[in-house]
């Protein structure tokens, strides 16, 4: 009888330890760590400067780029001061820069008052002399200079010898210059000049007085290149 009853006991001890329900283990939510979070970076908002960063068709509109300025026969395109009357004092005629297309044209910015500008000119009498009369080379000096004025200039290039072209820049076309090549290019004791090839390009040139020897170089190459 006492077997039986502790047959009993242990098999409703059993019973009830089968139908506890079993122990779960306490799982600890994990924050994520500095190197979760490096692994897989967070999206980044555009902020109001990258939303105002151009694309690039607008940069194709905006920018101005060699091939941009060219026309179907691969000449450069004008700047607008191309086309600008002005008057040769000297002749009184007037022209554009438009007229000597296909010329290799020599301009420097100047103002009577600078005495860099007039040892620069002597340079370039000194250079028309080593060219001698060549056709397709054109110097221009083009006075930038608000106060001066033509009747001035003639009697300026007259006293001195300076025998080529020589114009009183507009004020529209000294702006554009600025714009174009820099407010440097307004600055006459900078002595500025450039060269126009046979294209219509501007190659701007060194700052500072150049010799007769150093212009010649830099003209030669655009001379004997054709069109």
């Amino acid at each position: 009888m006492r077997k039986q009853l502790i047959f009993a006991l242990l098999a409703f001890t059993l019973i009830l330890s089968a139908c506890a329900p079993a122990a779960q283990p306490e799982v600890m939510e994990e924050k994520p760590t500095e190197a979760m979070m490096e692994d897989k970076p967070m999206e980044e908002k555009p902020t109001e400067a990258m939303e105002a960063m151009p694309t690039d068709a607008m940069m194709d509109k905006h920018t101005a780029t060699p091939e941009a300025m060219t026309d179907k026969s691969g000449m450069m395109e004008a700047p607008a001061w191309f086309g600008a009357q002005l008057t040769n004092v000297r002749s009184g005629e007037t022209f554009t820069i438009n007229d000597f297309k296909g010329k290799v044209v020599l301009v420097e910015t100047l103002a009577m008052w600078c005495p860099n500008c007039k040892k620069q000119q002597m340079q370039v009498q000194a250079l028309h002399e080593q060219l001698g009369d060549n056709p397709d080379f054109i110097s221009i000096g083009l006075d930038v200079d608000p106060n001066e004025n033509g009747e001035d200039l003639k009697a300026y290039t007259d006293s001195n010898g300076f025998d080529w072209i020589y114009a009183v820049a507009p004020a529209e076309v000294s702006r554009e210059l600025g714009n174009l090549y820099g407010a440097e290019f307004l600055n006459p004791p900078s002595t500025p000049m450039f060269i126009i090839d046979r294209k219509g390009e501007v190659h701007p040139l060194p700052f500072g007085i150049k010799s007769a020897e150093d212009l010649l170089k830099a003209i030669e190459p655009f001379l004997k290149d054709g069109m």
